[in-house]
């Protein structure tokens, strides 16, 4: 296995994406003054607390109103502004996906939506308020981008880069700390992935939270298993040339994601080989269930998204390959 990037290093080992939310999104206000912020009831929370600070004039609190919120959004955008519209991923798209259809999508309003606490990494709050099925709700909307951020860093360079790019945006990550993989000096493009590994035998292709298990994995299977990491953190459009190399030179790819199997990131993956290079593939996810109630540790190991899972999947489709 060969590193083909340089992990970070410094003082802190985890951080949370949704704090560079925040503060990308100050970094990209100050870039651009047409850049503005929404929530729906939970500024702090989504990290646009400092930014209501900084551009008190900026920021507009529409309360416990995620429908009113998108269309507010839309609103402002189809007037020159670049909204940013904020809430946790079970509510929004959750409980707006009509007005992220017509009001956005089809209007190819420049809103961006931001999707907090996502996954089963907002843990206790329990199955009502894990987004697992966000991604395969928005994935078939014409004219929207979907990306995924693994860490802090990522998450920040994300928020200004999906600031400058005209056309709706979906952005989701988790509720708690994730590893520092990426730092301030990581590339980072929409939709282009970013492969952290190199080998021969296979291809974990992962995003968000599940990179960090990924890289581990590789690590631990180091002298048993030549693994290439593939940090997918556009799920849409997704990365086929990333793909079908990474097809080519393993033969063998597993997908990782904190979602449902159904609808997300495997299913992505699987339509791009399906259609230009069929390959022995294994989807990691929720397998078409609602979560509960633990710590997102807990949770991880139960519906198979540990790394022992990934572990004993790497040696499942090393035997389908043969």
């Amino acid at each position: 296995m060969k590193h083909l990037v340089t992990l970070a290093k410094g003082p802190f080992e985890n951080q949370e994406c949704r704090e560079g939310f925040g503060d990308g999104l100050v970094d990209a206000a100050r870039e651009n003054n047409d850049v503005v912020a929404l929530t729906a009831d939970l500024k702090e929370s989504t990290k646009v607390a400092e930014f209501a600070d900084t551009f008190p004039d900026r920021f507009i609190e529409v309360g416990v109103a995620e429908q009113n919120l998108a269309g507010i959004a839309a609103g402002m955008a189809l007037s020159g502004k670049v909204p940013f519209m904020t809430s946790f991923a079970v509510f929004s798209p959750g409980r707006n996906w009509d007005q992220i259809r017509v009001s956005i999508c089809y209007s190819k309003a420049n809103v961006k939506i931001i999707g907090c606490h996502a996954g089963l990494s907002v843990g206790p709050d329990g199955a009502t308020h894990q987004a697992l099925e966000d991604i395969g709700s928005l994935r078939s909307l014409p004219n929207l981008t979907i990306i995924v951020p693994c860490d802090y860093d990522q998450t920040r360079k994300a928020t200004v880069a999906i600031a400058k790019h005209n056309g709706p945006v979906y952005m989701r990550f988790g509720r708690g700390k994730t590893p520092n993989i990426t730092n301030s000096r990581s590339d980072f493009e929409i939709g282009k992935a970013i492969r952290l590994t190199s080998g021969e035998d296979v291809t974990i292709i992962a995003n968000g939270p599940m990179v960090a298990k990924a890289l581990e994995v590789a690590k631990k299977l180091e002298g048993s298993y030549d693994i290439s990491v593939i940090n997918m953190h556009t799920v849409k459009p997704i990365d086929k040339k990333a793909i079908l190399e990474a097809a080519k030179d393993t033969g063998a790819i597993i997908t990782v994601e904190d979602h449902q199997r159904i609808g997300g990131l495997g299913s992505a993956v699987a339509e791009v080989l399906s259609e230009n290079s069929p390959t022995p593939l294994i989807r990691l996810g929720v397998n078409d269930s609602f979560g509960e109630s633990g710590e997102p540790e807990e949770l991880y190991d139960k519906y198979g998204l540990s790394e022992e899972a990934i572990i004993q999947a790497v040696k499942d489709i090393s035997k389908i390959k043969g």
